[in-house]
C-alpha cells in the first residue's frame, strides 16, 4: 500500500487509553476493518483506538465475536479477502504500517511484531519439525546463518522450558501436547527479540495448571526481552493478573477502557459489569449472573449502542445512535448514554450552583455598598466627634480663663468696696 487509508467518515473519540507520545510504542487510531458481503461490507472492527507504551501490559478483552482477532490481524496486515482495512492509521515506532509497502511490512512481522496465534496446532506446519518452524524466523529476517538459527532454536526452547530442548527440536508439532505446543509458538514469536509481542488467547483449550504456567512465562518473557504485550482474552481473570491496561471490546468497539486497577474496582459499562459479575469467586455462595442474549451478527447490529438489547440500564436515548466516549476519571472512558445524563445532571447542578453563587456575589456586592456607606458615615460621625471635641476643648479653655480673670477680679471688688464704705460714712456725718 502506498496511500494512506480515509479515516472513516463518522468519527467518535476513542476511550482514553492514551498516553505521551514519547513513550508510546503503538498508536491505533480510529482503524476500520469491514468483510465485503453479498449484502454490503459489514464492520467486525468499527473505529478502535488504543495505545500500547513501551514495556507494558495492555489488555483487549470480550466475549467470542466482538472483533479482538481481527483488531491484531489488522495490525499485522494479515487480513485476508473478503475483509480488508477500510480506514484508520496504525503508528509503530513513528511508522504508519498502513502505508508501507508490502515487503517492508514483511520485515516488520516477526522482527518488530511477533503474533502468537490462538490455537498452536493450526499455526504450527505438521510436516516441518518445530526446530525448523523456529530457526525460518531467524534465517527469514537474516538473524542467524543455519547452524547458528538450530543453536539458537534449542536456546529458545530452553527458554520457553520444554524439557529437553535438544532433543524435541527434532520433534513434529503432533508430538507435542497441547502446553508444549504454546510454549514453541512463544519461543519463534522471541525468536527476532520484538518490540511487540502480541498474544491472541495464548491459553485456549488449556487446563488451569498449564494456563498459569504460561502466563508465568509471558511476564518472565516480557521482563527478560523488555516487551510490550497486547493480551487478547475473553477472561477478565486473565487480565486481572497481566495487564496494566485493559480495553473492554463488544461488537467490533471498545466500550471501556482504563487503568485495570480502576474498571476492575469501579466498571463504568453494563457489559463491562455483567463480564465481572459472571466470573467465579468474585461473590463466594452466590449465583453466578449471565448476560442476558448473545453478542448480534456483525452485520445485524441494532441501532444506536450495540449494547442496548441485552442492557438492563437500556433507555430510550440508547437505541439513537452509538454513543460518544464520556470522560468518567483519569484515563478511563466509557462509551454509555448513562454517562450522559450523569453529565448533564452534574452540568444542571453546576448552573443552579454557579446562579447561587452569582446571586451570593450580587448581595455580598450590595452588602459591602452598604458596608463602604456605613463606614463614611462612621468616618463623618467620627469627623464631626473630633470637631466636637475641640469645640469643647476651646470652651474648656475659655471657661479656664475667665475663671481665671474672676479669681483677679474679685480682690480689686473687694478692695473698691473697702474703699467706698467708709468714705460714705465720713460725707454722711458731714
Amino acid at each position: 500500500m502506498s496511500t494512506e487509508h480515509p479515516a472513516p467518515s463518522t468519527q467518535h473519540p476513542a476511550p482514553s487509553t492514551e498516553h505521551p507520545a514519547r513513550d508510546v510504542l503503538l498508536s491505533v487510531s480510529h482503524l476500520t476493518t469491514v468483510f465485503d458481503l453479498p449484502g454490503g461490507p459489514v464492520p467486525a472492527v468499527d473505529d478502535v483506538s488504543f495505545e500500547i507504551r513501551a514495556g507494558e501490559t495492555l489488555g483487549l478483552v470480550g466475549e467470542s465475536g466482538s472483533g479482538k482477532s481481527v483488531t491484531a490481524l489488522s495490525i499485522m496486515r494479515l487480513v485476508q479477502p473478503p475483509g480488508r482495512i477500510a480506514g484508520g492509521r496504525i503508528h509503530f515506532k513513528g511508522r504508519n504500517l498502513l502505508t508501507l509497502p508490502e515487503a517492508e511490512m514483511r520485515a516488520v512481522r516477526g522482527a518488530d511484531i511477533a503474533l502468537i496465534f490462538q490455537e498452536p496446532m493450526t499455526a504450527l506446519n505438521p510436516v516441518f519439525t518445530v526446530g525448523d518452524q523456529i530457526a525460518e524466523a531467524l534465517l527469514v529476517h537474516d538473524r542467524a546463518t543455519r547452524r547458528d538459527a538450530t543453536r539458537r532454536a534449542v536456546e529458545l526452547l530452553d527458554a520457553v522450558r520444554v524439557p529437553d530442548g535438544a532433543a524435541r527440536v527434532r520433534d513434529y508439532p503432533h508430538q507435542l501436547s497441547g502446553g508444549m505446543r504454546q510454549r514453541v509458538l512463544i519461543a519463534m514469536a522471541l525468536a527476532c527479540t520484538p518490540s511487540l509481542m502480541i498474544a491472541d488467547e495464548p491459553t485456549t483449550a488449556l487446563d488451569v495448571t498449564i494456563q498459569a504456567q504460561i502466563l508465568d512465562l509471558l511476564r518472565e518473557m516480557k521482563s527478560a526481552f523488555n516487551l510490550s504485550l497486547l493480551l487478547i482474552t475473553h477472561d477478565l481473570g486473565i487480565i486481572a493478573e497481566t495487564a496494566d491496561r485493559v480495553a473492554v471490546m463488544y461488537a467490533g468497539r471498545i466500550v471501556e477502557a482504563g487503568s485495570v486497577r480502576a474498571i476492575l474496582r469501579e466498571p463504568k459499562h453494563p457489559y463491562t459489569r455483567g463480564l465481572l459479575a459472571s466470573m467465579p469467586g468474585r461473590a463466594p455462595g452466590k449465583r453466578l449472573r449471565a448476560i442476558d442474549g448473545t453478542v448480534p451478527m456483525l452485520g445485524a447490529l441494532p441501532p444506536g449502542c450495540a449494547f442496548n438489547p441485552r442492557c438492563p440500564d437500556r433507555f430510550d436515548l440508547c437505541t439513537s445512535a452509538p454513543p460518544p466516549e464520556y470522560e468518567v476519571g483519569p484515563a478511563h472512558g466509557v462509551r454509555c448514554y448513562l454517562h450522559a445524563l450523569v453529565d448533564s445532571r452534574q452540568s444542571t447542578v453546576a448552573s443552579r450552583q454557579s446562579s447561587v453563587d452569582s446571586r451570593q456575589s450580587s448581595v455580598d456586592s450590595r452588602q459591602s455598598s452598604v458596608d463602604s456607606r456605613q463606614s463614611s458615615v462612621d468616618s463623618h460621625q467620627s469627623s464631626v466627634d473630633s470637631r466636637q471635641s475641640s469645640v469643647d476643648s476651646h470652651q474648656s479653655s475659655v471657661d479656664s480663663h475667665q475663671s481665671s480673670v474672676d479669681s483677679r477680679q474679685s480682690p480689686v471688688d473687694n478692695r473698691q468696696s473697702s474703699d467706698v464704705g467708709p468714705g460714705s460714712s465720713t460725707d454722711g456725718q458731714r
